[in-house]
């Protein structure tokens, strides 16, 4: 019997988690497995965030809130976009839901008719292209390699543009590749956007507070306040605050979108958690030293594996921007053969024997709609990584 629809049948499930899920077993069964697959800082939530979760369970919100959450909360986003990004929204333009992954859903879920196109600069982050297909959509990715940055330019936006293009999708800083856009890319982005009204804009700015060198974050509606009303601000407590378990991401954007966003989200989880949703309060009410100093500790660890990698000869690195990853090319090693004789054809099989003979956790290209590339998580001790680096150079040096 088929249980899975056609439109389920199109997606596959996340591969960072799959491979994370993998080498967790493997651990499980004695193998001394570096987990680098999954994007998950390795910090404990910060205290005050822990006890503002205690404490909103020992008050009683213990229950269902309205399918737009908590106002504190809402205010506490309304201020934080205020007071970190210049950037002015009323209550009734955030939303707040089980993470940022079901905000792009429900916006996705809210807005696209069968056919209609999302641009999709690739790499991207995993899950993009599968949420569209899910909903209906076709995603259009766009390769942006090395070549050009990892990021897609005003022309090559231009004449990817068609009558069906109703999304945009935007990263910044990027996962995998940890690219920034600046004000002015973001600008000529938007000076195409002006000329074509029917398009709306995600900006996926979830690694917001983790900058790893001189070049600063911009907002997208910051660069293209003209595009404001039709530009949905994607972001969350995961990264930052160490909250992945707590599930709350939130967004601003124009009203009515954010209405028919609430309106998907009450006939499906019908609200985010409660608890969460005031921890997350306190996390971005709060004092900030948290954020600040994982930030200092991922630029060191950004730097150190960024060193490592550069020593082991056939990867090629630039050096992220920002987020928390490293995203070597690895094109030297396609078409070598492992110690047993077989083939690395593709970048899936160098990350799988990377995990099988390094006994290193990778997430390859091809995930991320790029190849042939592999991505390093360094959300994980200093310790770890230096070991990980030493023992994908052994490994890397037995394919012939």
């Amino acid at each position: 019997m088929e249980f899975q629809s056609s439109r389920v049948r199109t997606v596959k499930s996340s591969p960072s988690m799959a491979v994370s899920v993998l080498a967790k077993k493997m651990l499980a069964q004695g193998e001394p497995v570096i987990n680098l697959s999954l994007g998950e800082p390795d910090f404990n939530t910060p205290a005050h965030v822990i006890e503002a979760a205690y404490q909103a369970m020992l008050g009683g919100n213990n229950h269902y809130t309205a399918p737009n959450g908590y106002e504190v909360l809402r205010q506490a986003i309304v201020d934080k976009f205020s007071r970190e990004n210049a950037l002015n929204y009323g209550l009734d333009e955030i939303c707040v839901a089980n993470g940022a992954k079901q905000l792009l859903f429900n916006a996705f879920l809210a807005t696209l008719e069968p056919g209609d196109e999302v641009i999709t600069p690739a790499p991207y982050w995993v899950s993009y292209t599968d949420m569209v297909l899910l909903n209906g959509g076709v995603p259009k990715v766009i390769p942006c390699g090395s070549e050009y940055g990892f990021k897609l330019d005003a022309a090559r936006l231009e004449a990817a543009i068609t009558p069906k293009t109703r999304w945009l999708m935007l990263n910044s800083p990027n996962n995998p590749c940890g690219a920034i856009y600046t004000r002015e890319e973001f600008a000529a982005l938007g000076a195409v956007l002006q000329k074509h009204p029917r398009i709306l804009v995600i900006s996926d700015e979830i690694y917001e507070h983790i900058i790893l060198g001189d070049k600063p974050f911009v907002p997208f509606v910051t660069a293209c306040p003209e595009l404001r009303e039709r530009t949905l601000l994607i972001n969350g407590v995961s990264k930052a605050y160490a909250m992945t378990g707590y599930r709350l991401g939130y967004a601003a954007g124009p009203k009515e979108l954010i209405v028919a966003m609430n309106k998907t989200q009450s006939q499906t989880t019908t609200c985010p958690s409660a608890i969460s949703q005031l921890a997350a309060a306190a996390a971005l009410s709060g004092p900030q030293d948290f954020v600040r100093d994982a930030n200092r500790e991922y630029q060191a660890r950004g730097a150190m594996v960024v060193e490592g990698l550069a020593a082991i000869d056939g990867l090629e690195l630039q050096m992220p921007e920002g987020a928390f990853y490293a995203f070597p090319k690895c094109s030297a090693f396609i078409g070598k053969r492992r110690p047993d004789g077989q083939v690395i054809a593709t970048d899936t099989d160098l990350a799988n024997y990377l995990l099988q003979v390094g006994k290193v956790a990778t997430v390859p290209g091809s995930a991320f709609g790029l190849e042939p590339y592999i991505r390093l998580s360094f959300a994980t001790s200093r310790q770890q990584l230096e070991q990980a680096i030493v023992q994908m150079r052994d490994a890397l040096a037995l394919l012939v």
